[in-house]
């Protein structure tokens, strides 16, 4: 029998990897931690030896994220705007243990959206499997279904994923980041335009919390006029607020937000992400719901 502090033990070994299954599956950093929280509460109060603790733990944190995920999908039918996953922000050359959590390529900023697409019952089979290895019987068991039945479901997903592009870690990203920020810092319409891909897209997520597109924004042009029109709204806080961090281990950059002054009106915060392709900017993903903060610099701060 495994002693108590020896469970303790187990489990904090385990806790990142838990943390980064709970996320990828969730796409929210908050309900991630929980559902590693609750399966520790479980794991406490377990009496039975067992057998295979890796594989206990990982089955137990993906059904409590399959419930947050079918949970998540009612919230979506009242939501207003776009909904994307929950970005996890570090800080350039600092070592931090949530950088752990989005190490691997599919937990970049892009291909967490693409997971989206699917639903609760996919994304787990998908996840589970393609992701971290997790042999279609223990699929199974997660999701209460046959080995045959997760094993369609993985294929489906696999099917949906394979139609979006496959995000690539681009050599010239940040100095695109910041060509970008610098021509908007410029007011050059023209320099900005030319740093964006032409199949760009602009998609915020606010849930009426704070301004930023209602729907996506395609285009250049109509990118660069809406970031124009930010500024202009907000004033040079827009620009001089900026910090650069990595999202999901990518250069993008967030505001704390900033009080109204000097004639201008109050900035929330904002997160946003960036993906490069072909040489442009080709997607900003703009997160201005508060209550997808919670692996961000901004979590400390009161919403």
């Amino acid at each position: 029998m495994t002693t108590a502090d020896g469970r303790v033990d187990v489990f904090e070994t385990l806790r990142p990897h838990l943390l980064t299954v709970a996320y990828r599956l969730t796409g929210s950093f908050a309900d991630a931690e929980d559902a590693v929280q609750d399966a520790w509460l479980r794991w406490d109060r377990t009496g039975e030896p067992v057998a295979d603790p890796p594989a206990w733990l990982t089955t137990v944190v993906s059904r409590l994220c399959l419930d947050r995920l079918r949970s998540a999908a009612h919230r979506r039918e009242t939501y207003t705007g776009p909904w994307l996953p929950e970005p996890v922000v570090t800080h350039p050359g600092e070592t931090d243990p949530l950088g752990a959590v989005v190490a691997d390529e599919e937990a970049r900023f892009a291909a967490m959206v693409v997971l989206e697409r699917l639903g609760p019952a996919q994304r787990v089979a998908f996840v589970l499997h393609d992701g971290f290895g997790v042999p279609f019987g223990e699929v199974a068991d997660v999701l209460d279904v046959t080995a045959g039945a997760a094993r369609q479901l993985a294929s489906r997903a696999r099917k949906l994923v394979s139609d979006a592009p496959a995000p690539t870690r681009h050599a010239g990203h940040e100095k695109l980041v910041a060509r970008l920020l610098a021509a908007m810092a410029d007011g050059d319409l023209a320099a900005v335009v030319d740093v964006l891909h032409p199949d760009v897209t602009f998609t915020g997520d606010a849930n009426r919390h704070a301004p930023t597109a209602a729907q996506v924004i395609r285009g250049p042009d109509k990118v660069a006029r809406f970031l124009f029109g930010l500024a202009a709204r907000y004033g040079p806080a827009f620009h001089t607020s900026a910090r650069l961090v990595l999202v999901n281990g990518d250069l993008g950059f967030y505001t704390p937000g900033t009080p109204a002054g000097d004639g201008f009106p109050a900035m929330a915060p904002h997160i946003v992400a960036l993906t490069v392709r072909d040489d442009g900017v080709s997607a900003l993903w703009d997160i201005a719901n508060p209550e997808k903060f919670s692996a961000s610099p901004l979590r400390a701060q009161p919403q």
